[in-house]
């Protein structure tokens, strides 16, 4: 389903303190711009395979998200190529694709429409979605009124009920209360147990070990290890 090749992401990044476009502009018109290369991922190669669990995990600043990015099309790598068969929904940042200024409801078929679903698929899931995620009468409220835990539960319950091929989530079953979490982990689980690809970030090693069937360990946007869950997770906890 997901075929990762040689991928490398690199970012320049300036130190200069630029106050102005044109000081940006005279500044790199006379060459006098500074600039680090920082490579967040370098020759990255992995293949998933259909209803697979996979798992990446790594330190703070590892690569991770970026690989992630990359996978939903977010990011363009710098070198090598990301080929994905089915429809990717990717769960990466809280309320990305949403609008403030509109209700719960209304986002719901923003959300939908953007991964790609009709208004009459959504109407017939709309029930479901409504009833996972909790908010009873706040569907109705602007969402810019709603805490990170409401706004987590909308964008969960949109992702999840409209059954993607390939989900790609970054982190989001650590946010909201136990039951909520607990909620998110068996409908993750039914996902899985009814074809579902599913890419895994999480810095939880119980989550991963309970989760994944594979796992790549990243380091400083290179590839330590990739292999079995258990033999990946134990190696990755010995060196604390």
């Amino acid at each position: 389903m997901i075929k990762v090749e040689n991928v490398s992401m690199c970012y320049r990044m300036s130190y200069d303190r630029v106050q102005s476009v044109k000081e940006f502009l005279v500044r790199k018109m006379q060459g006098k711009m500074k600039y680090e290369e920082f490579w967040a991922l370098k020759d990255v190669s992995f293949t998933v395979k259909k209803g697979e669990v996979f798992g990446i995990i790594g330190n703070n600043g590892a690569g991770k998200s970026t690989m992630l990015k990359v996978i939903s099309g977010i990011l363009k790598p710098t070198g090598g190529q990301v080929a994905c068969q089915g429809n990717v929904v990717p769960m990466l940042e809280l309320g990305s694709g949403f609008d403030i200024d509109l209700t719960g409801r209304e986002n719901i078929y923003l959300n939908g429409a953007i991964l790609g679903n009709s208004k009459e698929f959504l109407d017939q899931k709309y029930p479901e979605i409504l009833e996972f995620s909790e908010l009873g009468k706040f569907i109705d409220v602007p969402i810019r009124n709603y805490s990170s835990g409401m706004l987590m539960r909308l964008a969960f319950s949109i992702a999840t009920v409209v059954e993607p091929e390939i989900l790609i989530v970054d982190e989001i079953l650590a946010v909201g209360d136990a039951a909520f979490q607990e909620k998110s982990r068996q409908r993750m689980r039914e996902l899985m147990s009814g074809g579902t690809t599913v890419l895994f970030v999480s810095h939880s090693l119980e989550q991963i070990r309970q989760m994944c069937d594979r796992v790549l360990w990243l380091e400083h946007g290179e590839m330590r290890m990739l292999g079995a869950t258990q033999a990946v997770c134990d190696a990755y906890s010995a060196e604390g």
